[in-house]
């Protein structure tokens, strides 16, 4: 990366944050996420990255939220990022920043994470395979603004719609829906590949017996279903889970090329079928759950 100054700002006023789907009447003790399926790029930011919105993509979980649209339309709410995850990631602690990427850092803030060594922070320096997305250094208060206008809203919303939740059920359950490249789901060389994975931090973001029912609705008819493998959860899964205020949480990762070309970034033939399966296992988890409170 050189040491030119990309010293730029965003006109949020031009951009739709996010969506939010069925957030008035709540059917079930749910509350839907969709953090990584934006794909409104901010120009300015396509102005000053050295990739194509073709590159940039491959970091998307494209179409997820249409995946769940179903789910949602029977009454449960759905928030969803219309921002893409490579311009900022709400699913990452807002103090994941990298001081190497910004010109005007501030000197008395460690701002490294484990995630922002390998450039996967709360702002992303890199996209697969080691792709740098920007020649240069970014400025510090345009890095603060973008986690004021995109990342603080979306979880000030996050948070408004399960606290609703916990008034009206007396408990909430946050599904967090993502997406995974299919060849994460061949490298553990076995027969099936990975359709789907439930991430729940090894048993400890919900009851097991929550996880055990998404795992069975999940399996039908012939899917290979794996419990935190490759994934256990990230931040969302991991912050908003609150036992002790009845907050509970999993996250959700489907194998991409169940509904998708990769290349492309196209629904292939099976797309309504996996969004048909994915949104009945969700309900299934919320019938189970308005039993569960009795």
């Amino acid at each position: 990366m050189s040491e030119k100054h990309l010293d730029f700002r965003i006109d949020y006023s031009k951009l739709k944050i996010f969506d939010e789907f069925n957030t008035k009447d709540f059917s079930y003790p749910i509350v839907l996420s969709s953090p990584h399926a934006g794909s409104v790029f901010p120009p300015e930011f396509l102005e000053n990255t050295v990739l194509t919105e073709h590159e940039l993509k491959v970091s998307e979980d494209c179409f997820v939220t249409e995946l769940v649209r179903k789910a949602s339309d029977a009454g449960i709410p759905l928030l969803s990022l219309n921002i893409p995850r490579t311009f900022i990631d709400v699913n990452r602690d807002k103090i994941e920043l990298d001081d190497t990427m910004f010109f005007d850092a501030p000197q008395n803030k460690d701002l490294n994470s484990r995630r922002c060594r390998v450039g996967l922070g709360v702002l992303h320096r890199i996209v697969y395979p080691n792709k740098d997305i920007y020649d240069g250094l970014l400025s510090y208060e345009e890095a603060m603004e973008r986690i004021e206008n995109v990342y603080e809203p979306y979880h000030k919303r996050l948070k408004q719609l399960i606290d609703k939740c916990v008034r009206k059920f007396g408990f909430c359950f946050v599904i967090d829906c993502h997406s995974m490249p299919s060849m994460i789901c061949n490298i553990m060389n076995e027969s099936k590949m990975l359709d789907f994975c439930i991430c729940n931090l090894f048993d400890e973001s919900c009851p097991p017996e929550v996880s055990q029912k998404l795992y069975e609705s999940l399996e039908k008819p012939d899917f290979r279903v794996e419990f935190n493998r490759p994934y256990a959860g990230a931040f969302i899964t991991f912050n908003y889970c609150q036992p002790r205020k009845r907050i509970y949480t999993l996250q959700i990762e489907v194998n991409r090329s169940l509904y998708m070309d990769e290349q492309s970034y196209q629904k292939n033939k099976q797309f309504q079928m996996v969004a048909e399966h994915l949104s009945q296992s969700i309900l299934d988890i919320g019938h189970f759950l308005l039993d569960f409170k009795k």
